[in-house]
């Protein structure tokens, strides 16, 4: 009799041969992590206060500035939070679902990437057109683009079907990190979470540094990283 049991789709497991194509695809994840830290950082400092990313301290930002009355700072939130959810749905639309004998890395991910390097290169004329003083509009408009790119980064990181990978959402990756380290589990598994989580940090503080004391260059620290991801993952073969 045959067996009744749903049919589960699982990704592909990927074989030995894979597994530096696995190092080298959590390394440009690392790479696109230290970018969302850059984008963060520019955006607080410099943008209206909000992240380019992290839409739950955005939420919090607009609930503590609706408690508060601070009319500007909810704008700037809620500006962000609708604008990274606009680029969740466009890279989506690239990106498509992770299939189950999709490649390491499907080069459909290559493409998200390329539309959110479009996105940033927007940002890039934006920011410098408008040198050196942003006003208000510009810096709404600026932080709008940044939020865009990195919704579209964080559909293209879905694709590889990972639990647990991300590039822009870490609390989880923190949470999981230090329940391993609780379990003792081996340092090999707890690495990629330290190095990506490590990335975010570095990336804030190079863009905090940046955007305080060197702006013009601030958009260097959005694109090359992503041009280098996009150039590397091009030739990517699995």
């Amino acid at each position: 009799m045959p067996s009744t049991a749903p049919r589960v789709i699982r990704p592909r497991v990927a074989a030995a041969g894979d597994q530096h194509l696995l190092r080298r695809r959590q390394a440009l994840v690392v790479v696109l992590t230290f970018l969302t830290g850059c984008a963060d950082a520019i955006g607080f400092l410099s943008l209206g206060g909000a992240f380019a990313s992290v839409m739950t301290g955005n939420m919090v930002l607009v609930g503590l500035s609706a408690g508060r009355g601070d009319a500007e700072l909810a704008l700037t939130s809620a500006c962000a939070i609708l604008s990274f959810i606009v680029g969740v749905l466009a890279g989506a639309r690239v990106v498509g679902s992770a299939q189950p004998d999709d490649p390491v890395w499907p080069r459909r991910v290559t493409w998200a990437l390329v539309l959110e390097l479009l996105v940033f290169v927007v940002f890039l004329v934006v920011w410098e057109v408008n040198l050196p003083a942003h006003d208000e509009r510009v810096h709404l408009a600026l932080l709008m683009l940044s939020a865009v790119a990195l919704g579209v980064q964080s559909s293209a990181i879905q694709r590889f079907g990972v639990p647990g990978l991300s590039s822009t959402y870490l609390t989880g990756t923190l949470t999981s990190l230090i329940a391993g380290v609780a379990a003792r589990s081996p340092w090999r598994s707890l690495r990629p979470k330290a190095h990506v989580l490590l990335a975010l940090m570095t990336g804030a503080a190079i863009g905090a540094l940046v955007a305080l004391h060197l702006p013009v260059v601030a958009p260097a620290l959005l694109i090359v990283p992503l041009v280098l991801v996009i150039a590397v993952s091009w030739r990517m073969r699995s």
